[in-house]
């Protein structure tokens, strides 16, 4: 498959944006030689600055977006464009639109559902170590609680199908976004891929919006809601673990003074310690019976995935032809071809 093909696909480029007056134009721009048939939309989520009239100037289509937060605009995002593929990235100018014909290409070829590109040189943001620390803590985090699935959860740079757009619930407000789409793919088990690039630095003048410890901790507590929702026996068991061992350790000397006079003299603390351990083992039940019902709601998402009908071009593609040779022979490709500018 070659780049030529890419009009043949319907290809949307999101680029949620919050003051990137300065970047967003030459990121518009960018898209549009790198991919020219893409139509491209800029949701502004209430910029003080001319971010929306920069965008409109280099040719984008500019969606004002009022709910607050990166989440909200990649959920109103999502519900509003139809498209075949679906290319995400910031307007920051830190991602390479050029980048985007490969990433495309990988989505198509290992007929992934996702294509997450991987930030080269990442540890190097602008100098900001604690964003450094805390991409690679919370990535352990995440391979040792979700899978190996991912390298770099946080990237904002992805290109998806419509199938994954359309079921992906998109429930966080903020930055949690990238890690909730991660997790959703992991929890469904679908096809996933990884490019490297390089990560570039911000124009001068323009700030981060990430905060290191507020978002930091809305990202770990996303992470256990998360855990908590798709694997509530593991959750749980955890949390009941910590309830017996504590009950274990108030209970202790109680129990060794018993051994040793056969009296009670410290109700108070063996009524703590039962406590504990009533709720040890009602959290471990608890954890029993929500792990079923995650699993069934796990199903019933994946057979909502399912049935939201793939792009007709897009599963006609693989490594033994192009969309046009396809739709020469089969009658169901051929309007789509023609819709799409074929």
């Amino acid at each position: 498959m070659t780049h030529a093909d890419f009009p043949r696909l319907n290809i949307a480029v999101l680029l949620p944006c919050y003051n990137e007056g300065k970047s967003i134009a030459s990121v518009v721009i960018g898209f549009r030689k790198a991919l020219p048939s893409a139509r491209i939309y800029v949701y502004d989520n209430n910029s003080s600055d001319d971010t929306s009239a920069q965008a409109a100037f280099a040719g984008a289509t500019v969606v004002p977006s009022r709910r607050q937060g990166k989440g909200n605009v990649v959920r109103q995002m999502f519900a509003d464009i139809e498209a075949d593929i679906y290319v995400m990235a910031d307007g920051d100018g830190t991602y390479d639109p050029t980048a985007a014909p490969r990433m495309i290409d990988t989505l198509l070829a290992d007929r992934a559902d996702m294509v997450v590109g991987t930030r080269r040189n990442v540890t190097e943001d602008a100098g900001r170590n604690g964003h450094a620390f805390g991409n690679r803590l919370f990535n352990i985090i995440y391979r040792t609680l979700f899978g190996s699935d991912f390298t770099d959860i946080f990237s904002g740079y992805r290109a998806f199908t419509r199938r994954f757009a359309k079921s992906f619930p998109a429930s966080s407000p903020g930055f949690e976004i990238e890690t909730e789409m991660s997790v959703h793919a992991s929890t469904l088990r679908l096809p996933v891929s990884e490019i490297e690039f390089d990560y570039g630095r911000r124009v001068e003048g323009s700030e981060s919006k990430l905060s290191t410890f507020r978002d930091g901790f809305r990202i770990l507590r996303m992470m256990g809601m998360l855990m908590k929702e798709t694997k509530p026996f593991v959750f749980f068991s955890a949390v009941s673990a910590g309830l017996f061992g504590l009950a274990a350790l108030s209970s202790a000397p109680v129990l060794f003074e018993y051994f040793e006079t056969g009296l009670v003299t410290r109700m108070p603390t063996w009524m703590l310690s039962m406590t504990l351990l009533l709720g040890a083992m009602m959290t471990f039940t608890a954890g029993i019976i929500l792990d079923s019902l995650s699993r069934a709601r796990i199903e019933q998402k994946r057979i909502h995935y399912l049935s939201i009908a793939p792009a007709r071009g897009e599963k006609y593609f693989n490594t033994a032809g192009t969309a046009a040779d396809r739709s020469e022979t089969d009658p169901l490709l051929a309007p789509t071809m023609r819709k799409t500018g074929g």
